[in-house]
């Protein structure tokens, strides 16, 4: 059992963890703090970046020789695997650690087994301290690895009819300058960004992240369909790089080629592009969450294909009355088949309400599964 120390001490460690996000794919982001032999914090840290240090080696060089015969709280399974660093299970092995807590399994073959290596050499190990707070930090890369595609996460904005424009098109601004502030932070803990092509029409969105001190810039993704996009298009400046989503059977000579902006090609769906195709090639890519800013028709096409695991709705004490609803059609027909949410939490921003809310069940994934190509075909170019 825990101590009471070693509870604190993941708490710690789970709060480390979540200093990585949007900055550690496509790894996962984990903390790790270090307890003397006599229960006292001697070091801690968290996985910064990917190719840089674990969480482990960060907590270890900090204790020192004080790690010895101390306890290491960790956030995840130490790896036991050689990467662009070595296994995290020698490192504690090395360090005279006699005592290691973890709070969930890695779900990887690559690079699970570090418990076993490190009872194999007489560390005692438990699981599963804190594992329910442990996943909700990390829930990006667990459901990455867990499902083989990217966690998607969908945000929208609406009034509290649930309008997210007028009836005329305008849409700027629905909610408040807080909640637009908040949406930057999601865009800071997300790998990539995706949107529609009618949203892009609408709105030209930038979608890069502002007034977030040291946040990586995400992948900002376009399914455009009929590579229909402008040469204009904020998108496509240098802010973030940004990926272009087409159909098959799309003319590209008129699209844009500069550095950082590439396109790539997918099979058609019956309207726009198949979406468990984009997320494979997003997960092939090394994106291991995706926020979804894209339209009614873009959120829709994703929730029929099973493919959001997460939606947070900013709401405007705002009414309209007419205007595109938030979500179109989703291939839901009957009321039996709605689906249900759980609210994870309510928060007010500003004059807004922020909702979060997870699927009760796993979303019913079409039985059709989709072909996806391993790698994108070339572009060639077209007259």
């Amino acid at each position: 059992m825990a101590t009471a120390a070693e509870a604190q001490a993941m708490r710690h460690a789970i709060a480390l963890a979540a200093r990585g996000l949007g900055h550690t794919s496509p790894n996962p982001v984990v903390g790790c703090v270090v307890l003397d032999a006599d229960g006292r914090v001697v070091g801690e840290g968290w996985h910064q970046r990917a190719g840089g240090p674990h969480a482990e080696v960060h907590a270890l060089r900090a204790a020192g020789e004080r790690a010895r015969g101390g306890t290491a709280v960790v956030t995840l399974e130490p790896c036991d695997h050689t990467g662009r660093t070595g296994p995290c299970s020698q490192a504690l092995i090395a360090a005279g650690i006699a005592r290691v807590h973890y709070a969930v399994a890695d779900p990887t073959a690559q690079a699970t087994g570090g418990a076993a290596t490190l009872a194999a050499a007489g560390v005692e190990v438990e699981a599963g301290l804190l594992a329910e707070e442990a996943e909700a930090v990390n829930e990006p890369w667990l459901t990455a690895m867990r499902r083989g595609r990217p966690f998607v996460l969908w945000k929208f904005a609406a009034t509290l009819d649930g309008r997210s424009a007028a009836a005329d098109g305008t849409s700027r601004w629905i909610t408040s300058a807080e909640s637009r502030a908040d949406v930057h932070r999601l865009r800071a803990e997300a790998d990539a960004v995706v949107v529609g092509s009618g949203t892009l029409r609408a709105d030209d969105p930038h979608l890069a992240v502002r007034d977030r001190e040291g946040a990586t810039q995400p992948l900002r993704v376009v399914v455009d369909t009929g590579a229909t996009i402008k040469p204009g298009a904020r998108v496509l400046d240098d802010a973030a790089p940004t990926l272009i989503a087409v159909a098959e059977d799309a003319g590209v000579a008129h699209l844009p080629r500069r550095p950082g902006v590439e396109t790539v090609r997918l099979p058609r769906a019956e309207t726009g592009l198949r979406i468990p195709a984009l997320l494979a090639e997003l997960h092939r890519r090394g994106v291991r969450s995706v926020l979804l800013e894209g339209g009614p028709t873009l959120a829709g096409a994703f929730l029929a294909a099973g493919a959001v695991d997460k939606v947070v709705g900013y709401l405007a004490p705002v009414l309209l009355g007419a205007g595109p609803a938030a979500l179109a059609d989703a291939g839901i027909t009957t009321i039996a088949q709605a689906l249900r949410l759980e609210t994870a939490d309510v928060t007010r921003l500003g004059p807004d309400l922020r909702v979060t809310a997870v699927p009760v069940t796993a979303i019913p994934v079409p039985t059709d599964p989709v072909p996806v190509p391993v790698a994108p075909a070339p572009l060639a170019e077209e007259n």
